[in-house]
């Protein structure tokens, strides 16, 4: 009963309002970086808010100055570096508002990223329940997030007008082009578009029709009519009000 007792009150949420450094690789070709605080933290997870897009699935690489008593490897080293998991993510900027903010909740998965991450960090994991018998900073705990190609959201055939933007790695407003899509659901859409965009960028998309900025993630790429191109993502943040 005892060390029942110690291991919920070593995954009890300690509010620790400690700097973290989070990394973030969209593609193999990108990355970004950004600075902020934690919220709360356990030897296991962490919350915390960014100002950049992200969604539920992807890894990121954390650094963070953790009391040693709270680490599970790297006990002696004055920074923890740490790989995590996205276990949840909710948008807490005012709809429309430009100055995007995200809430996080983060689940610690070892060292090392899986494997498949070197080759496709685009790619979204799930992870089991930790136990004291099956976390260790060796572990392998997140697996792949089986893709599927069901749509379980109808598509609508309205030509919504959009903004698409990508963001530099400073945050900063990279490639912009004004389009229209193709079709939408509450969940994502087809875009025409003359970007060239590779799946697992996040992107800022703006519509004056709707009055509405939301963030999506690129799920891949298709030919549409008379040959022009389409891109095809995923709502990361919220649903499209239809």
């Amino acid at each position: 009963m005892s060390e029942q007792r110690n291991w919920k009150r070593i995954r009890e949420r300690l509010e620790l309002n400690l700097p973290v450094r989070v990394r973030c690789r969209e593609t193999p070709d990108f990355e970004w970086t950004e600075i902020t605080r934690l919220i709360d933290v356990t030897p296991f997870g962490a919350g915390f808010t960014l100002k950049r897009p992200i969604e539920k699935g992807r890894l990121l690489h954390m650094t963070i100055p953790m009391p040693r008593q709270l680490r599970v490897f790297d006990h002696v080293e004055d920074q923890y570096r740490v790989w995590a998991l996205v276990r949840h993510v909710r948008s807490i900027a005012p709809p429309g508002n430009n100055t995007a903010l995200f809430e996080l909740g983060v689940a610690f998965v070892g060292k090392r990223p899986p494997q498949s991450y070197a080759a496709d960090p685009s790619k979204r994991y799930e992870i089991g329940g930790m136990t004291p018998e099956n976390f260790s900073a060796a572990a392998d705990l997140a697996t792949e997030l089986a893709s599927s190609d069901k749509r379980v959201f109808t598509r609508h055939n309205i030509p919504v007008d959009m903004l698409i933007e990508t963001l530099n790695d400073k945050g900063e407003v990279e490639l912009s082009e004004h389009t229209v899509a193709e079709n939408i659901s509450r969940k994502g859409a087809a875009i025409y578009t003359t970007l060239l965009l590779p799946v697992g960028r996040f992107i800022r998309l703006t519509s004056e029709q709707y009055k509405l900025t939301v963030y999506a993630a690129v799920r891949g790429h298709s030919m549409g009519p008379a040959g022009v191109p389409r891109l095809h993502v995923e709502f990361v943040d919220r649903e499209w009000p239809l």
